[in-house]
């Protein structure tokens, strides 16, 4: 056993001469995906399903982890830095990352660190955490947990004064959880469904209007974003870096713009418009200019809680 187990506001788009320069404090949220990719649950549709990695896979993962960790660390109080962990599996039955986020919400050059998880996961480690930065996007997965058992573990974090979003991808045979999870979570958390889009015609008129009444924000999701050619702050305020620190716009453009670790990285950050023809990814589109998003989630944007309960005020018009 390894021994780790053991235990906004919408900113006007920079121009050549306004971009971030190395002297310049540091406005960026940094989407952290590295080597890890295991997890102690068995959906169909996920490739990490129920797989373990070996003592050196989970070493590899703790060296890159505590590198990137030293780097957020070395960097000026003055800068303002938004982590969001999107690992390929479970992360928090792992005490690394429990003390990761520990440590980042330490740090005053930290405004947020978040995230994803199946929440099966003890929560003491939480009270060890500033909870002002500390969030959770928690999704439910009705195929391995019973639902009372994940209702329980997010009653406790609302106890905890923890903030989170909870889950779900909308598989029509989950509807009757779903409705069932939205009756008995705090009425205070935000409840996102995730459209399953592997199928096209996936949905049925009446699955459409069902999953819209639980979250408000589901068609935004169902749909893929025509964004080549559109304005994104992908590369500019926000990037994706994996293990060894290469620096992508996002985890849906593999093409790398540099690396955090080099002296120079702040260089390559500026605006860029998408190259791919779609995106239909929640963690993609939120960051496209013209959809308006950064309005609707305000500071909740790296852990997907609206800054006004749309779930409650039905505020947002249904898309046609």
């Amino acid at each position: 056993m390894n021994a780790d187990d053991r235990q906004g506001a919408w900113q006007p788009a920079m121009t050549a001469d306004h971009m971030q320069q190395p002297t310049d404090p540091l406005q960026l949220s940094i989407l952290y995906r590295g080597p890890l990719s295991s997890c102690n649950y068995g959906c169909d549709y996920c490739p990490f399903a129920k797989h373990a990695e070996t003592a050196a896979e989970h070493e590899t993962d703790q060296q890159a982890l505590e590198r990137f960790l030293d780097w957020v660390d070395a960097r000026p109080a003055h800068d303002r830095i938004g982590v969001f962990f999107t690992p390929w599996g479970e992360a928090l039955i792992r005490r690394r990352y429990q003390q990761a986020l520990i440590r980042l919400t330490a740090l005053p050059q930290v405004t947020r660190a978040a995230i994803q998880t199946n929440l099966s996961c003890r929560l003491e480690w939480v009270e060890h955490c500033d909870k002002d930065k500390l969030a959770l996007w928690a999704t439910y997965h009705p195929s391995e947990t019973p639902r009372e058992r994940f209702v329980a573990k997010c009653h406790d974090l609302h106890r905890r004064g923890v903030r989170f979003s909870v889950g779900a991808v909308g598989l029509r045979e989950h509807a009757d959880e779903i409705e069932a999870l939205r009756r008995e979570l705090p009425p205070e958390v935000y409840l996102w469904i995730n459209a399953y889009k592997r199928l096209d015609g996936y949905y049925h008129p009446e699955d459409l209007l069902r999953f819209e009444r639980v979250d408000p924000l589901f068609p935004l999701n169902n749909t893929r974003h025509p964004s080549r050619g559109r304005a994104c702050r992908t590369g500019q305020s926000v990037i994706s870096v994996d293990g060894e620190g290469t620096m992508r716009r996002c985890h849906f453009i593999k093409a790398p713009i540099g690396n955090l670790y080099a002296p120079d990285f702040a260089s390559v950050l500026r605006e860029r418009a998408c190259g791919n023809d779609t995106c239909g990814c929640h963690i993609g589109y939120i960051h496209l200019d013209h959809l308006g998003l950064y309005d609707v989630f305000g500071d909740g944007v790296l852990e997907r809680i609206p800054s006004v309960p749309l779930w409650r005020e039905r505020a947002l018009p249904v898309l046609s």
